[in-house]
């Protein structure tokens, strides 16, 4: 079998859009069987997720998270992506780890604002200035094109670079008052404490968070999944996995009830809005599945497989 090797070259032919409605595609296949492992040392993590959805194939992507190449100058994620036929188990393709990542984050994060963020949506605020929020600049602006940008980050020379990226964008010194006149807030820090408040919330608001992928981090605190509807892109992938929803389940904030859907109830329209006033609240997990979906589609596109 011959193996398509997939560069980041490849992106210029991708379309947010296109790739939101693959990944709800997948979501009507059968369920995926995913298998994680986690590796810790300190701050540093390796994680491998591997999914199988039949009919679609295999993948197994590693990545390597560590913070501290940051101030080294260099990536702090790297890994590999791998995947796999459905018929017969062989190898068909290996793309470009930083392509999958980038395009499965952001796509997780848009295809859950498609559905649960107000389509008239005029200000979209993003936290934090790292790589995922550019790459959410990108994916927010396909599908919210009139949208005003703001920025806010800790260390606003940050904040700064990127909204020098995107005309028009905008940086913001007060983060309790740019979420107050938000109507999507989307989260991507490597916090391992809540910066978002409920009580910065405005009714009608979307929250996206993205950040916090172990379980000892979480980006919002009690009060904004006391106020919003919540939901998140796969159970299996967050509860018992991230801070994010396991510490307030833990604490008796939540119940395992007030997870309202994910991705896999897209097709019985209970991933949705009901009302145009009602706060809601998505936790990105990630997941295998998702990049398996994704580089899916990534190779269809490419090599038409």
């Amino acid at each position: 079998m011959k193996v398509t090797i997939v560069g980041p070259e490849a992106e210029v032919r991708l379309d947010w859009l296109a790739l939101t409605d693959a990944l709800e595609a997948g979501h009507r296949l059968a369920r995926a069987e995913i298998g994680d492992t986690f590796l810790y040392r300190r701050d540093d993590t390796a994680l491998s997720r591997s999914a199988w959805i039949d009919g679609m194939g295999l993948l197994v992507k590693t990545a390597t998270i560590f913070p501290g190449n940051a101030a080294r100058g260099a990536p702090t994620i790297n890994g590999g992506v791998s995947l796999y036929s459905d018929a017969d188990g062989g190898l068909e393709a290996i793309l470009d780890f930083h392509l999958v990542t980038k395009w499965k984050t952001a796509g997780d994060s848009l295809l859950a604002a498609r559905k649960l963020a107000r389509p008239d949506s005029g200000t979209i605020l993003i936290v934090g200035a790292g790589t995922v929020a550019r790459s959410l600049r990108e994916a927010y602006g396909a599908a919210f094109p009139q949208a005003r940008f703001v920025v806010w980050n800790r260390t606003r020379a940050s904040a700064e670079r990127l909204a020098a990226e995107f005309e028009g964008m905008e940086v913001a010194t007060d983060l309790g008052a740019a979420v107050g006149a938000a109507d999507i807030v989307t989260c991507a820090t490597m916090s391992t404490d809540p910066v978002l408040r409920g009580e910065w919330l405005k009714p009608g608001t979307h929250v996206d968070l993205i950040g916090a992928y172990r379980p000892d981090m979480r980006e919002a605190d009690d009060d904004v999944l006391r106020r919003g509807r919540l939901f998140v892109d796969a159970r299996h992938t967050t509860v018992g996995h991230i801070g994010e929803v396991q510490i307030p389940l833990e604490a008796g904030t939540i119940r395992k009830d007030d997870i309202l859907a994910d991705f896999y109830d897209l097709p019985d329209g209970r991933f949705a809005r009901r009302s145009a006033d009602e706060i809601t609240v998505f936790k990105n997990g990630g997941g295998a599945h998702l990049d398996l979906m994704c580089a899916r589609h990534i190779l269809k596109v490419v090599a038409g497989a």
